[in-house]
């Protein structure tokens, strides 16, 4: 079915291309495409080699859950059939070699996080194997032939390493090879992405004009830069929200940026109207608007659409009595464990071995992380700084790692 010609305005075009979009090829050809009625194959794929979002994948998200709105359909490709290959060259650690099981969960974390911004009644899901485990020997050096290595070498990442003496794996060339033949196979009217991924988005535009298909229009969004300030947000980097969290973490998380990036969040992740977001530049550049009191309104406005109203307030009030009033939360995680396990002297049990009772109850990563925290002099029990690796821990003592994360830990042993 058609939209209706009418039901396109100029301000939704404008909604849609303007605000929190970096780049879009070609933006005549996407506005004839949105006027002409056509109901829209918008693709976007994810990478199962990991499983979470976090707020800078919501950038483009939030576009797609736009064009929805409107009638168009979102077709979300699983790269299931790259991710069992990853890099066996072991050059490329962001593509690890996963099992069909692994993919399979993965997939499966990182759809209900999708969907909670993505409409998925209006999505329609499709796994790259579907055409991959029928490609020959044939079919490879068939798409392979469409293009150069100079082409290829013509993308950022493979250029600075090419000219550095660093390696390229063959399998690396290939994968930009695939995605521009995924869009060849869904027939794709667009594809989203990052400004990160326009060498791939073009590459698919162009495998699609050689096969006698439209070009696809390739909508770029911004990268959000994460909590850190500088860097865009990533997990690798530890400076990301991930939209999965507790909303008690993603709220004090956002109260932790710092006020250069109030606006951009607001931005790109919120449905405060433009009018609003200049009210809200002019108060912070003559100090007439206190910035805490503008993250408190946008942690609000992005925990509620994740969560509810109701755990957004919760997560404000939580926040104003753990971070402001500096007094414990109501509710902790309780843990009923053996002390002796992490006492390296049976006969002082009380004497425990911090670092691994920190990854025992998944307040830290990995003893390394967790001995950090500690040097960091950002571990407390019982209100109390540690300044060891062993400590003294009393059952029903509450332990507290960083600003946000609690555990309370009760003794076993008899």
């Amino acid at each position: 079915m058609k939209n209706d010609e009418k039901s396109i305005t100029n301000q939704d075009i404008n909604r849609l291309l303007r605000r929190g979009v970096a780049e879009i090829i070609v933006e005549e050809e996407m506005i004839e495409l949105l006027r002409s009625g056509k109901k829209l194959r918008l693709k976007e794929g994810f990478d199962p080699s990991f499983s979470d979002i976090h707020l800078g994948h919501m950038v483009s998200l939030r576009k797609l859950r736009q064009f929805q709105e409107l009638g168009h359909q979102v077709v979300l490709i699983v790269a299931d059939w790259t991710a069992q290959i990853g890099d066996p060259s072991g050059v490329s650690v962001t593509r690890p070699m996963l099992s069909v099981e692994q993919v399979m969960a993965n997939a499966e974390t990182y759809m209900q996080q999708f969907f909670k911004v993505v409409d998925k009644d209006k999505t329609e899901v499709r796994w790259q194997s579907e055409w991959f485990d029928k490609f020959t020997l044939t079919e490879v050096i068939q798409l392979t032939s469409k293009f150069t290595v100079a082409q290829l070498l013509a993308r950022d990442d493979f250029s600075a390493r090419y000219n550095d003496g660093r390696p390229i794996a063959l399998t690396e060339f290939l994968y930009p090879l695939l995605q521009a033949y995924d869009s060849v196979a869904i027939e794709a009217d667009v594809e989203f992405g990052g400004t990160d991924q326009k060498f791939n988005l073009l590459l698919g535009r162009e495998y699609q004009n050689m096969m006698g298909q439209r070009p696809q229009q390739c909508f770029m969004t911004p990268l959000l830069v994460g909590t850190d300030g500088s860097q865009k947000m990533s997990k690798s980097l530890g400076n990301y929200i991930g939209v999965a969290e507790p909303p008690n973490e993603i709220y004090g998380k956002v109260m932790s940026i710092p006020d250069s990036l109030i606006l951009q969040y607001f931005e790109l992740v919120t449905d405060v109207p433009d009018e609003e977001l200049g009210e809200f530049k002019q108060g912070l550049k003559d100090e007439s608007i206190n910035p805490m009191i503008l993250k408190k309104h946008l942690a609000r406005e992005i925990v509620s659409p994740l969560y509810s109203q109701k755990e957004a307030t919760e997560a404000e009030e939580n926040f104003t009595k753990v971070f402001q009033k500096r007094e414990v939360p109501e509710e902790i995680e309780e843990y009923h464990l053996s002390f002796s396990e992490f006492a390296p002297d049976l006969t002082q049990p009380v004497n425990i071995d911090i670092s691994r009772l920190l990854v025992k109850i998944g307040l830290a990563k990995s003893r390394s992380e967790a001995n950090r925290f500690i040097a960091q002099a950002g571990t407390t029990i019982a209100g109390e700084t540690v300044t060891s690796h062993l400590a003294e821990v009393q059952s029903g003592s509450i332990i507290k790692v960083g600003k946000r994360r609690f555990a309370k830990v009760i003794n076993t042993d008899k």
